[in-house]
């Protein structure tokens, strides 16, 4: 019983988990640009394009329990998901570095952190957006119970 009871909290309140990550993300994106100075590559960039609007989109749906947003926000996460995860490769995969090389500012294949030998910023970026993507999924099976 204890459990059905954490379930159907958990399942209430996915779009607040989900408003959080991206909250997360953002305020991280911005401390490490804007405080610790790192300057965003190339695809940086277009990432930020697809998480910063989440914050206030998700903040809106879960403020109004408006389970539809699925649809609207999908799209974003995994389109952000997959920059982060080509992003990701072009810093730890030496050959995907010649595919597509940033010609101008700071080169897509640094990497400012390296936390444990596997932990970048695309990396931190992609597991935001993948958590995202796996709480709308959730938040499908929630209307679907329904």
């Amino acid at each position: 019983m204890r459990n059905e009871k954490t379930v159907s909290f958990f399942q209430e309140y996915i779009l607040y988990f989900a408003w959080v990550v991206s909250i997360i993300a953002t305020l991280g994106s911005l401390y490490f640009s804007e405080i610790k100075g790192y300057i965003p590559c190339e695809l940086c960039w277009y990432q930020r394009i697809a998480m910063y609007p989440l914050t206030i989109i998700l903040g809106i749906a879960a403020f109004c329990d408006d389970t539809r947003i699925k649809k609207y926000m999908l799209p974003i996460t995994i389109i952000g998901g997959s920059i982060s995860l080509y992003h990701y490769l072009v810093q730890k995969v030496p050959g995907f570095a010649a595919i597509k090389p940033c010609v101008q500012g700071v080169p897509c294949n640094a990497q400012y952190i390296n936390w444990f030998g596997f932990i970048t910023i695309p990396f931190l970026a992609l597991t935001a957006f993948t958590i995202i993507t796996v709480l709308l999924f959730m938040l499908r099976q929630r209307d679907a119970k329904k």
